[in-house]
Parts: C-alpha cells; sequence; structure tokens
C-alpha cells in the first residue's frame, strides 16, 4: 500500500513528504507537506537539503526539556520555528513506569486540541506568506507520536482514506528500527531505565492499533476528524483552505 516517501535528509531517519497520497477529488501535493524525526543533527549537509526542499516554516511539537537537550539545528535557515509543545509522548511521559500508546493519543486528542489546531491552522496558512508558498516541516522527537497524530488528523481531515492513514503511521517503525532505536534504548538505559519489549515499542513502534484507538475516539465523540477540528476551534474558511492547500484536484 503507498505511503508517505522517504526523503534522506541528513541527519534523520523518518523524513517523509505526505504528497502523493490520495484523497477527496485528487491527490496530496508533494513537496507541501512533511514530517520528520528530530532536526538537531542534520548539519549543512542537512541544512541545503532543506533549502531544495523549500521548507520554511517548521513546527516543532517536542516539549521544553527536549528542545534544550537536543536543539534543532536550524541556524542560517531563512525558517519560521512555531514551538507547539506536546509533554505526552516525550520521553519522560512515558518513563519506566509504562503507559500505552493507546493511552498517550488519547491525552493528545482530548488534552491538547489547542496545540493540534494550531498545527492545522499553520499547515493551511503557510501558502499565504507575502514571499510565497512555504513547505512545512512538523516534527517531534521520533516524528511517531505527536506528529503521527497530527498528520493523521491533517490527512483524514482533506479525504485521504483511513486505512492509507493508518498504513502510512505504520511506515515509521520501519524507519526507526535498527541505528535510531538502539541509540535511543542506550539513551534511557543511562537513567536506569530497563530495555523490555513494551519500552521498545513505546519509544520505536507503530502499531495500527494505537493509530486507529486514537481515530475511534475522535470519530466517537464528534462524528467525524472534521467535526473534531471544528469543535477544537478550526473554522470551515480553515478547512477549506486547508484542503486547497493540499490537494491537487484529479
Amino acid at each position: 500500500m503507498e505511503t508517505s516517501t522517504r526523503i534522506p535528509v541528513p541527519g534523520t531517519f523518518n523524513f517523509r513528504d505526505v504528497g502523493g497520497l490520495v484523497a477527496r477529488g485528487g491527490t496530496v501535493r508533494e513537496g507541501v507537506l512533511f514530517r520528520s524525526d528530530g532536526l538537531h543533527r542534520i548539519g549543512e549537509a542537512g541544512k541545503q537539503r532543506l533549502r531544495e526542499l523549500g521548507v520554511g516554516i517548521v513546527i516543532d511539537l517536542r516539549d521544553e526539556r527536549e528542545t534544550q537537550a537536543m536543539p534543532d539545528d536550524l541556524e542560517g535557515l531563512d525558517v519560521e520555528v512555531l514551538h507547539l509543545p506536546v509533554f505526552e509522548g516525550s520521553g519522560a511521559s512515558q518513563g519506566p513506569g509504562g503507559i500505552s500508546l493507546e493511552a498517550l493519543y488519547e491525552r493528545i486528542v482530548t488534552l491538547h486540541t489547542s496545540v493540534v489546531v494550531d498545527a492545522v491552522r499553520e499547515i493551511s496558512t503557510a501558502g499565504t506568506h507575502p514571499a510565497g508558498e512555504r513547505a512545512v516541516v512538523v516534527h517531534c522527537t521520533a516524528g511517531k507520536d505527536r506528529t503521527g497524530i497530527v498528520i493523521a488528523l491533517v490527512l483524514l481531515a482533506v479525504g485521504v482514506d483511513r486505512e492509507l492513514v493508518v498504513a502510512d503511521y505504520e511506515q515509521t517503525e520501519r524507519n526507526l528500527a535498527g541505528e535510531w532505536l538502539e541509540g535511543m534504548i542506550e539513551m534511557v538505559s543511562r537513567y536506569g531505565v530497563p530495555d523490555t519489549p513494551e519500552l521498545r515499542t513505546l519509544m520505536g513502534g507503530s502499531p495500527r492499533e494505537a493509530i486507529e484507538s486514537a481515530i475511534e475516539l475522535v470519530e466517537r465523540e464528534h462524528g467525524s476528524v472534521r467535526d473534531y477540528l471544528l469543535a477544537s476551534g478550526l473554522t470551515l474558511k480553515e478547512l477549506a483552505t486547508l484542503e486547497r492547500r493540499l490537494v491537487r484536484s484529479a
């Protein structure tokens, strides 16, 4: 099944273009909306790649603790950075006590609706800047949980089929396996957190039932993702702008 395209931006493991997915009335445009893991290791080669991709806005969903420990390496880039912190999904929120991804995602869609709406609004208005259209990167630490929720809601709002959205979410686990995940496991082990299958799922897993639980919660409470966003403060005009920006008509 088609999912977003991974782009080899130096220093990242999960940088992807969500363009190309089939949406209501067309396809999602390429080069408009990207999703990623952290941007703290991109270096000059990574910065040059972001310039080539036309990135003008970076939406950072990490909390203050994360941004201080691993600040984005964006110096010298002409980008606007929007910090929209979400504690749920950070390493600190997971901790050694254990919590399921489903529980984390429930918190994101119920406790952080203002963050979700602000991110969606920023994505929708990125094309109205006086300097012209600017591509948007949404990221957190892994580009999996907080980023995964925001991207999934955006795609569903513009009419991407639910199964495609779930498959796109599942792709993250494959991208993070290996070097990224092993590095994160090693890092948290220094704080006495044991390496367990549960921890590996929390840090690097993207099982379909996790994102499906969040979508089902939103639909159960609001009827649809679009109605959820409207109830959370987005306007009909902003939704229409989002769709025009992201979807290329068939």
